[in-house]
């Protein structure tokens, strides 16, 4: 029961840690009709606050339903949205929210925290916020030697539902036969293998190398992709982790460890060839391809690294690995050109 204002004595129910208490007095008052659209908002709210995203999901968009147009609605559909990691679509009502109200600094703020979760510094500080602690984020996004994990994990989020058939078809994509042929030079004869499939997206590497392999293990950023992954049935174990630190932490030792087109989101190296260093058993093998740049290693236009061949020797050299073998290679066309690019095979 809320008593004197209802809205406030929820809000005072919520900030004293009963959110679930607040939720329940809001509903029945809801269901008995003598609630609108704040009462809506702050149902979704106290959800929120304790932790039952599903139901503030369904009630935001019940709200949104009744309120198309009222933007503090469309607003906490949005950060709704937002808690639960959909970024799409949260970054779209949040957009709609502005359009309906430019003054919604609540929307304009949540903006761009959406905006730095899917790993877009440039775009997170257009939105205006003029939030301090935002602004050092994107800020560090920004500076970053690598792709932020945000950004790859929105990326392919987004690429999940066609991401075969774009990129066979319309990228020739050919990273994980480049490195089977190099596996062959490498090591020949070798089966029966631990492989872990470093970015494994949708399994694509994971089909080409399966017949080499006693385990199959499987790390990618996007939950959309692991889920395709794990459909094939190829693996016997994926994990939603960032590689980086993935590799890092203690888990089996590997007889090959992979990485098809996946390190061209990281700049420096080096973190993760000290990590996959201690996660190769004795005589293994790290394969993988990165796009070819004249020195050093640098951000494409497509706002995806490269690195030079004398970057991959002398960051190798300090991990403590040796180069078994460094390809020049195509591993995908864009614009119906090649892509240069190496293919690369590491060893302790």
């Amino acid at each position: 029961m809320l008593d004197g204002d209802p809205i406030e004595a929820a809000e005072a129910l919520i900030a004293s840690g009963r959110a679930a208490e607040a939720a329940q007095a809001l509903r029945e008052r809801l269901a008995a009709g003598r609630g609108g659209a704040l009462a809506q908002i702050t149902l979704v709210k106290a959800l929120l606050a304790a932790g039952d995203l599903p139901g503030a999901l369904a009630e935001a968009r019940e709200a949104v339903s009744l309120h198309p147009n009222l933007a503090p609605v469309v607003t906490m559909l949005g950060e709704a949205l937002l808690a639960a990691e959909h970024l799409p679509t949260a970054i779209a009502e949040l957009q709609r929210a502005l359009r309906l109200d430019p003054d919604d600094m609540r929307a304009r703020y949540l903006l761009a925290q959406a905006w730095l979760a899917a790993g877009e510094a440039d775009k997170a500080l257009e939105a205006g916020s003029d939030d301090a602690v935002l602004a050092a984020r994107a800020a560090a996004i920004k500076t970053a030697q690598r792709s932020d994990p945000g950004y790859v994990r929105h990326l392919f989020d987004q690429f999940s539902a066609d991401y075969d058939l774009r990129m066979r078809q319309h990228l020739h994509y050919a990273a994980p036969e480049i490195l089977l042929g190099l596996a062959v030079m490498v090591m020949p004869g070798r089966e029966n293998l631990a492989i872990l499939d470093l970015g494994c997206g949708t399994g694509l590497a994971g089909e080409v190398f399966k017949p080499l392999a006693a385990r199959l293990d499987g790390i990618d950023l996007s939950p959309a992709m692991i889920d395709k992954a794990k459909a094939l049935g190829l693996y016997d174990h994926l994990a939603v982790a960032d590689l980086e630190t993935a590799l890092a932490a203690p888990g089996p030792s590997y007889d090959l460890v992979l990485a098809a087109d996946t390190l061209v989101y990281l700049g420096d190296l080096a973190p993760v060839f000290r990590a996959a260093a201690q996660r190769l058993a004795p005589d293994g093998f790290f394969l993988f391809t990165v796009e070819k740049a004249a020195g050093g290693f640098e951000l494409g236009p497509k706002r995806r690294w490269r690195h030079s061949e004398s970057y991959l020797r002398e960051t190798a050299r300090r991990a403590g690995l040796s180069v078994a073998g460094l390809l020049e290679a195509a591993p995908r066309r864009e614009n119906n050109q090649p892509v240069e690019g190496f293919a690369v095979a590491l060893t302790l």
